[in-house]
C-alpha cells in the first residue's frame, strides 16, 4: 500500500492525539426553551423546520465571511476555503432536501412553513430567517442561533483540515458509511471504545438497551476486550452482547495517519471479536477520530470490512458537557439531520442517561430506531 505525504501524519501530530481535531467549544442547547412536545409526526417536522432555517441561517452568515475572519472563528492556523465551501455545498444540498421532507405536509399558516422548490429557495428563505420578539418561539431562536453558529464551527473546522487530518465530515468512498445512507427518521445507535470491566458502563448501558428493547452496534477496542476476557468468560460475556452488533475499533485508540502498525491493529481486533464474540461479530470497523488514511479503502475491501463513521457527534467524552446537555444536542441534531448515526461511548456515562430520554422525547414522532442488523454491512 502506498504511503501518503509526510504531511497526513505530522499535520495528525500537531493536532494531538487525545482530541485528534476535536472543537475548541461544543455547542449545546436546551430543549425545554422550545414550547411543544415532540409527540407527533407533525410536531416533529415543525421543530425539525425550525432547526433547518436556524442552521441555514448560520450557514449563510458563514458565507459572508472573509477567509481571514473564517480562520479566526474557526481557530485556524490555516484555512482551506475551497473544502469548506465544498462541504458547505454538500450540507446546502442536505438542508435544502431535508426542509423539503419536513415541509411536505404543512400547511402556509403553519409556523415555519415556507414554499421551497429548489436550493436557492431554502438558501433565501434561511438567510433571512428571524422571529419576532415576544413570539412564543423567541427563546427558542435565541438559543438556536448560538447553537448553530457553533456546531456550524465545529463542522467547517473538520471540513478545512480535510484529508490532511481526515474525521466523519467526510467520506473517501461509497463504500464508507456515515448515516446519511439512512431513510428519513432512521437513526442506528453505536458506542465506541469499550468494553469497560464486568459491572462497569458497558454492562449498564446493556441493561439499558435490553430493558428498552434497542439493538445498537458496538466497536471494541482490541486491548480491553483482551482484558476483559481474563475477567469475563468468553460464553458469558458473548451472552452479554446477544442481540447486539459487534464491530471493531482496532486495538487502541490511536490515529491510522500517523501509526504504521494500524493495518496489524485491525486484523488483530477483528480476529479477537470475531473469536469471542462469533454471534455478535458484524465485519464493520469505525477507525479512531474518524481519522483513516485515504488509500486505505482495498485494504478494507480485502479484510470484507466496511468503514462505519457516523453524522451524529454527541461529544459525551468531553468534559465541556454534562449529560443533559449531551442528550439536548443529540436531539437537536437528530431534528436538523433527520437520519443518521449517532455516536457515543459506552465507557462513560453519559449515554445510559440520554438513550432512555431520547426514546421517551421521540416515542411519537415517527422516528425508527434502527435495528443493528438491517444497517448495511452488518
Amino acid at each position: 500500500m502506498r504511503k501518503l505525504p509526510a504531511l497526513l501524519g505530522l499535520a495528525a501530530l500537531l493536532v494531538g492525539p487525545s482530541h485528534a481535531a476535536g472543537p475548541s467549544a461544543v455547542a449545546s442547547m436546551d430543549r425545554s426553551l422550545w414550547p411543544e412536545p415532540l409527540n407527533s409526526p407533525a410536531a416533529f417536522d415543525r421543530a425539525s423546520r425550525a432547526e433547518l432555517l436556524a442552521f441555514g441561517h448560520a450557514l449563510a452568515a458563514s458565507e459572508k465571511l472573509g477567509d481571514d475572519d473564517l480562520r479566526d472563528e474557526l481557530k485556524l492556523k490555516q484555512l482551506d476555503r475551497g473544502a469548506v465551501d465544498h462541504m458547505r455545498s454538500i450540507y446546502w444540498q442536505r438542508l435544502t432536501s431535508n426542509y423539503q421532507l419536513a415541509a411536505a405536509h404543512c400547511q402556509p399558516a403553519d409556523a415555519f412553513c415556507t414554499r421551497v422548490t429548489s436550493e436557492d429557495d431554502f438558501k433565501k428563505t434561511a438567510d433571512h430567517f428571524t422571529v419576532a420578539e415576544g413570539d412564543r418561539y423567541t427563546a427558542w431562536f435565541k438559543a438556536a442561533g448560538d447553537f448553530h453558529r457553533t456546531y456550524l464551527d465545529e463542522l467547517l473546522r473538520l471540513a478545512s483540515l480535510f484529508p490532511q487530518i481526515s474525521s466523519e465530515v467526510d467520506t473517501y468512498s461509497p463504500r464508507e458509511l456515515s448515516g446519511n445512507e439512512l431513510p428519513d427518521r432512521h437513526f442506528l445507535l453505536t458506542f465506541d471504545d469499550g468494553p469497560t470491566r464486568a459491572d462497569g458502563n458497558t454492562d449498564k448501558l446493556l441493561a439499558v438497551l435490553r430493558q428498552r428493547q434497542l439493538t445498537a452496534t458496538f466497536f471494541l477496542l482490541g486491548a480491553p476486550l483482551q482484558a476483559r476476557l481474563q475477567q469475563t468468560p468468553a460464553a458469558q460475556l458473548a451472552a452479554s452482547y446477544q442481540g447486539m452488533c459487534v464491530g471493531a475499533h482496532g486495538w487502541e485508540h490511536k490515529s491510522h495517519s500517523s501509526w504504521p502498525e494500524w493495518q496489524d491493529s485491525v486484523e488483530r481486533t477483528i480476529a479477537l471479536v470475531h473469536d469471542s464474540l462469533p454471534g455478535s461479530y458484524a465485519p464493520l470497523f469505525r477507525p479512531p477520530y474518524g481519522q483513516r488514511r485515504a488509500d486505505s479503502g482495498p485494504f478494507f475491501d480485502a479484510q470484507g470490512l466496511r468503514v462505519v463513521l457516523w453524522n451524529i457527534d454527541s461529544q459525551d467524552w468531553s468534559s465541556k458537557v454534562d449529560a443533559d446537555q449531551v442528550k439536548q444536542r443529540v436531539l437537536t441534531l437528530m431534528l436538523l439531520w433527520r437520519r443518521g448515526v449517532i455516536l457515543f461511548h459506552d465507557i462513560h456515562p453519559k449515554a445510559q442517561a440520554a438513550v432512555p430520554w431520547l426514546l421517551d422525547h421521540t416515542a411519537d414522532s415517527g422516528v425508527d430506531w434502527v435495528d443493528c442488523h438491517a444497517f448495511p454491512g452488518s
